[in-house]
């Protein structure tokens, strides 16, 4: 696998949160950028925001629930910079509540953003990846891919099934696509902002008072992405020490 040292990065979710700490900690490290996500004004300052320090980005709208879309901003980032290297499919949301309440459209939204989402990414990146001679997918998937707690359900079962999807997908890579999952413990985001259950939305301001910044979450993946190309992380989870969640 010929593997550059600076590399092309594609990255999901990268208005906010991890996302955006990845974005920033790449581009630190040297790589050069292409930062997607819906929320375009935000998007485009941090990429302002890199540049004017120096570093390699530029920013395109992205919704990581359009297959099309994805396709294209993968395409985007090799027509940008040659080549793709690493693709980190970051975003999502979770909007926590008991079964019984039958939130079914929070379901479906879950499902489409942090499952067929991350599918999404490895549709686009894969081929490309496999032309090019090698590449990186980082999923980011969540503690709760490992754990399931109450009005987590769905959250969890989407994490579960994208942790069980990156390990097939390392399966069938022999070497050439190195596969890395990052689960982040309680991290300093807008996650729980989506929560529309006043009962878990309590639950969870209690749960997330111990957290680590997203900053630890983008050196992970930094740590990843900087490994030779015969070393491949494939899982890594972060917690904070304080918690025994």
């Amino acid at each position: 696998m010929n593997t550059p040292t600076t590399k092309v990065v594609a990255v999901t979710g990268a208005s906010s949160g991890i996302g955006e700490a990845t974005a920033r900690r790449l581009a630190a490290d040297g790589h050069s950028l292409l930062l997607g996500a819906r929320r375009t004004g935000r998007l485009d300052a941090l990429a302002a925001e890199i540049t004017a320090l120096g570093g390699t980005a530029a920013a395109r709208r992205l919704d990581v629930t359009d297959a099309a879309d994805v396709q294209a901003f993968v395409r985007a980032a090799r027509d940008l910079y040659g080549r793709v290297d690493v693709l980190v499919n970051n975003a999502g949301i979770m909007p926590l509540s008991p079964l019984e309440e039958a939130r079914t459209q929070e379901w479906d939204r879950m499902i489409d953003v942090n499952l067929r989402g991350v599918l999404h990414g490895i549709a686009a990146a894969l081929p490309l990846m496999r032309d090019q001679g090698g590449g990186h997918i980082v999923n980011v998937a969540s503690v709760g891919a490992y754990e399931v707690t109450p009005t987590a359900a769905v959250y969890c079962a989407t994490k579960f099934a994208v942790r069980a999807i990156s390990e097939g997908l390392r399966k069938e890579s022999a070497g050439d696509v190195r596969v890395t999952v990052v689960s982040p413990g309680v991290t300093v985001s807008e996650l729980a902002d989506h929560i529309t259950d006043a009962a878990a939305r309590e639950a969870m301001r209690s749960y997330r008072k111990v957290a680590i910044p997203a900053g630890a979450i983008a050196d992970a993946i930094a740590y990843a992405v900087s490994q030779p190309p015969e070393v491949d992380v494939n899982e890594i989870v972060v917690r904070p020490s304080a918690s025994a969640q």
